[in-house]
């Protein structure tokens, strides 16, 4: 096996949490694109070397897949290792809407389209929890489906930062797949124990301008943190989230309501507890001193690209896991293709129309007629369903999924250009 560097491309790179993860893992940035210009500055300021494109990752004067992918004219031209990315979560959010396909700011569809395109080694995307829910069976069907018609096996896998070292509660969604030649040898990264508390990150810096609070605090701050939001641009300043983050961050003796500007100096007081600084906020988010990774912007759009990062230690994780498959050095495990839908799949799979009760059958684990009710219920919602009403019963047939995937016509190019300077 070739001991040549692994390329990687990372969409949606934010300000470079799973860039520094992948990059400690062993993978080469061949490009990054990122909407978001602070965002870009930020790792245009810290890896100066890379290839760094701003803009909409789906206009094809940003980035054009096909150039990046294997050719026939360029025999030399070898495939890119790692398609990766951290597409908008937002759509999937389970304190938003869950507009799913519906949502302009959705990526995951065309993000899918590429890997045929561009036909990476293997793909690694991630997301927010609410995309695992049951809502999003079909979509998440949809995608595993399309892999495999690109020739690649795909997993879904919940994980958890705070099992990777990160002092957070941090759920990722995270998807990785692989050609049919090396998914077998991909082994899910295994916990690395419990991480360091909230007291223990944070000490040092609380610490740093002379506060004399500063070790009681950390012995009171035992615990993990909450998941740090980065908020959107549609809505005001930096905080650390929603009413029940705030109560679970003032349990650990830290005063939510904002983000300051410099650690507490000499004779602070405090009713509930210290801010936080973007500095602190980095650490908790996995970013270590040692990194030395500078953030560009003013306050508010700092604590929001650290706040939408994918923690580094977890991308590190996942990164080894990936590149110790495509260079067959673990043991080789059979996998094989996960149903997160089977009416999605039986109705995908059928020419003819079907009623209730012949979807029930025709999902191969004869699933009651109320549960395939609820299941179209959620499936319409990214699909579109053609019913033929019947004298006796209706029959349903799937149609278009409506997510954005690159086609001329579709809302998205209306919306995107209209409220790009609210998508974060």
């Amino acid at each position: 096996m070739s001991e040549r560097q692994l390329r990687v491309i990372e969409i949606c790179a934010g300000a470079g949490g799973q860039a520094l993860g992948l990059e400690k893992a062993g993978f080469e940035h061949e490009l990054a694109i990122e909407l978001d210009p602070n965002a870009v500055k930020t790792l245009r300021a810290n890896r100066p070397g890379w290839k760094v494109e701003q803009g909409d990752v789906a206009d094809p004067s940003v980035w054009n897949p096909a150039d990046y992918a294997p050719s026939s004219q360029d025999l030399d031209r070898e495939p890119i290792d790692l398609l990766a990315g951290g597409v908008p979560c937002p759509p999937f959010t389970i304190a938003g809407k869950q507009l799913g396909a519906n949502d302009e700011r959705d990526l995951f569809a065309w993000a899918i389209k590429q890997v045929g395109v561009l036909q990476p080694r293997a793909v690694m995307l991630e997301n927010v929890r609410g995309l695992s829910m049951r809502r999003f069976a079909a979509y998440r069907q949809h995608v595993l489906d399309e892999l495999h018609g690109f020739g690649y096996i795909a997993e879904w896998k919940l994980l958890q930062a705070s099992s990777f070292g990160v002092p957070q509660l941090r759920p990722r969604f995270v998807l990785i797949a692989l050609r049919e030649e090396d998914a077998p040898y991909f082994h899910w990264p295994e916990p690395i124990g419990e991480p360091p508390t909230v007291g223990e990150t944070l000490r040092d810096l609380m610490a740093s301008a002379g506060w004399e609070g500063a070790d009681e605090w950390a012995e009171k701050a035992k615990g993990i943190a909450p998941t740090v939001v980065g908020g959107s641009k549609k809505h005001g300043g930096a905080d650390l989230g929603p009413t029940r983050a705030k109560k679970a961050w003032g349990l650990l003796g830290v005063d939510a309501l904002g983000v300051a500007n410099s650690a507490p100096p000499k004779g602070s007081k405090f009713v509930v507890g210290p801010k936080l600084t973007c500095e602190m906020v980095a650490l908790i988010q996995g970013w270590k001193a040692a990194d030395e990774w500078t953030f560009e912007g003013g306050k508010t759009s700092v604590y929001r690209q650290i706040g939408n990062a994918f923690p580094p230690p977890v991308a590190e994780a996942l990164g080894r896991a990936i590149k110790a498959a495509l260079l067959h050095e673990t043991e080789p495990v059979q996998r094989t293709r996960s149903v997160h839908d089977p009416v999605y799949q039986a109705l995908r799979t059928s020419d003819a129309p079907l009623t209730l009760s012949q979807i029930a059958k025709a999902t191969g684990i004869e699933i009651p007629v109320e549960d395939v009710e609820r299941r179209l219920k959620h499936l319409e919602r990214d699909f579109e369903i053609d019913v033929i009403e019947g004298t006796r019963s209706s029959k349903y047939k799937l149609g278009e999924f409506r997510a954005f995937r690159g086609q001329e016509g579709h809302i998205r190019h209306q919306l995107f250009p209209k409220n790009i300077s609210k998508i974060s």
